[in-house]
């Protein structure tokens, strides 16, 4: 990995519960742990993660309950310059580092990675291609992605929104709102199609849709979440 980086980089992890499939996500850190800060936020697990995450990583536990909190509290206790927020059910592309200096390096303040979910069937293949386009055409970008962003700029925005669900879309909404253009890395981030395998593609799918619309029109976020769950 080129080490001649000129800005300093944090990765935020959220975690919850994650015991069965941290491992993966820990091992895949390997690659960038002595290039960047690496910190995970416990929002009150119970199966153990944090004791498992401790045995190789920074990990503290967030005041307050929701993801959005969780990365909040951790962006509070980071050092880097740009800041990634990275879901405990992903696994970064070899060269994200790279990609990320070279995006904001190029004048961007943020930006996410092209999604591919660890599944062949051919459902998660259009959602991954989907979601690449919808940062393109929307500048929409969602948690999965890997969202990146300049310490300056997240503080200018304040942080990730105290809501229950939907933090990250509200985030690209007020860079939207902004007028800042959210840029998409050439590589691919990979994630666990879980969420669409337990509830099922297409529902899961149509849901996000639906809630994502109610979220739009001004629904009480606490609804959309009950839905959610």
């Amino acid at each position: 990995m080129d080490t001649r980086l000129d800005k300093s980089i944090s990765i935020i992890i959220p975690v919850y519960n994650e015991a069965p499939t941290i491992a993966n996500l820990m091992d895949n850190l390997k690659l960038f742990k002595e290039h960047c800060e690496i910190i995970f936020v416990d929002g009150g697990s119970i199966d153990g993660s944090p004791q498992i995450i401790q045995e190789s990583y920074r990990i503290v536990t967030s005041p307050k309950k929701g993801r959005a909190n969780q990365m909040n509290y951790g962006t509070s206790l980071s050092k880097g310059d740009i800041l990634l927020f990275l879901h405990a059910d992903s696994i970064l592309p070899n060269d994200a580092l790279i990609q990320i200096h070279n995006l904001i390096g190029g004048g961007y303040k943020v930006g996410c990675f092209k999604l591919t979910f660890k599944s062949s069937h051919p459902l998660m293949k259009i959602c991954g291609f989907m979601s690449g386009l919808r940062v393109v055409l929307r500048n929409i970008a969602f948690g999965d992605q890997g969202i990146f962003i300049t310490r300056g700029y997240f503080d200018k925005l304040g942080g990730f929104r105290d809501i229950p669900l939907m933090e990250d879309y509200q985030l690209s909404m007020d860079i939207k709102g902004d007028g800042e253009k959210i840029a998409l890395a050439k590589s691919k981030i990979e994630t666990s199609e879980r969420r669409f395998k337990e509830n099922g593609r297409l529902k899961t799918m149509a849901r996000m849709q639906r809630l994502q619309h109610m979220y739009r029109k001004g629904a009480d976020i606490e609804v959309i979440a009950n839905l959610y769950r």
